[in-house]
């Protein structure tokens, strides 16, 4: 008689509340196609959309504090004993933020974990202005780290500090999009877009400070025949209506809360130019690499980007836009300009963007990925 396997039980911990976080989605859905039982567990807040049907289980906990150190010790208290009463084989933390449960539950139960940093959390701009903050980041991290085995990260700048921090490099995993089909993508009129000007959008679920969003605003001022769809959430969204307000900027801009990706993708694939314009006021900034820009690429829109290196290389690489000279709101307004009034640059930006995106896709990016999970099948 044939005994039936049981599968590997996975708990996979990330800090937000799961709906638009699509690299903790991708991983999710490739460990379930590999045969693991998966259980992603994260937090729930007032605002947060529902969940779609997914192929693996979810579980939002709702916490008292939705911010500060406060909600940080509270989650990952709950967290902790979260997992210590569970079944598992192998635990996947998401980040900094979640790792010191993580940690713990695994020495005390004797299971593997694998850590999945998605940015070089102790310089962001919410830590790095925060000595005693950042400081007390960087002893967990300087006190785990080390201690670990199977890393990932998001690029090779972030990977070449951790190794230079710690002698261990992660392995290199992008947070690129899965093949898609936008062929039957609804048009303009359908999304209550307009239809005779041209469009930019700014997308993303962290459109925070200095990430060049203010400076966009200011340069919609100087451009004519243009409108700029900000699409997601962030810190600064109600400043950024605010700014709106002004009689320059009349009509000119239109928001857009974060949507369920597919959504979100339909009204990027509408527009004539994305854009990505953090600035380089930090370590975490310097060496991004954000997935918006993949979207776009897979969209089939050209991009206008700021001058990182990690950004500017792809860019470049894969000639799919420009790149932007400075953050002077009339400099940005002449960028945008120049790419949207040369129709011969964007369909030759459009075409590279057609080809790249069949290369830069996770179906590719996740061969890795699942090299290193096979080995706790």
């Amino acid at each position: 008689m044939l005994i039936q396997q049981i599968m590997k039980k996975v708990i996979v911990s990330v800090i937000n509340d799961l709906s638009t976080d699509q690299r903790v989605n991708k991983v999710c859905s490739s460990l379930t196609a590999m045969g693991f039982d998966v259980l992603l567990v994260g937090r729930i807040l007032a605002a947060s959309l529902p969940l779609d049907e997914r192929p693996y289980a979810m579980h939002r906990m709702k916490l008292l504090f939705v911010k500060g150190p406060c909600f940080y010790a509270e989650f990952n208290i709950r967290l902790f004993f979260f997992l210590i009463i569970r079944r598992f084989d192998l635990l996947v933390s998401n980040d900094l933020d979640t790792l010191l449960a993580n940690f713990l539950v695994s020495k005390i139960r004797r299971r593997a974990i694998v850590y999945d940093t998605h940015e070089y959390f102790t310089h962001t701009p919410e830590v790095i202005h925060r000595p005693i903050v950042q400081k007390s980041w960087e002893r967990i991290e300087r006190w785990i780290f080390p201690r670990l085995k199977n890393i990932f990260t998001v690029n090779e700048s972030i990977a070449n500090i951790y190794y230079q921090k710690y002698g261990i490099k992660p392995l290199v995993i992008r947070n690129v999009p899965k093949k898609m089909e936008l062929s039957s993508n609804p048009g303009r009129k359908e999304l209550n877009l307009p239809e005779n000007k041209r469009l930019i959008i700014l997308q993303g679920a962290g459109i925070n400070i200095q990430r060049g969003a203010e400076e966009l605003l200011q340069a919609m001022a100087f451009t004519s025949d243009v409108v700029l769809i900000i699409a997601g959430s962030g810190d600064i969204i109600e400043e950024l209506k605010s700014m709106a307000q002004q009689p320059e900027l009349k009509d000119k801009i239109l928001f857009f809360p974060k949507m369920p990706y597919q959504r979100l993708m339909q009204y990027t694939a509408n527009a004539d130019l994305g854009l990505s314009l953090d600035k380089d006021t930090n370590p975490n900034y310097r060496f991004s690499l954000p997935n918006k820009i993949f979207d776009y690429i897979h969209a089939g829109i050209p991009v206008l980007v700021s001058d990182l290196p990690e950004i500017s290389q792809l860019v470049k690489t894969w000639k799919v836009g420009e790149i932007i000279p400075s953050h002077q709101p009339e400099i940005i307004a002449q960028s945008i300009m120049n790419m949207l009034d040369h129709e011969d640059k964007l369909s030759t930006y459009k075409n590279n963007c057609r080809i790249a995106a069949p290369q830069l896709c996770w179906e590719n990016e996740s061969v890795l990925l699942k090299k290193v999970y096979a080995q706790f099948l």
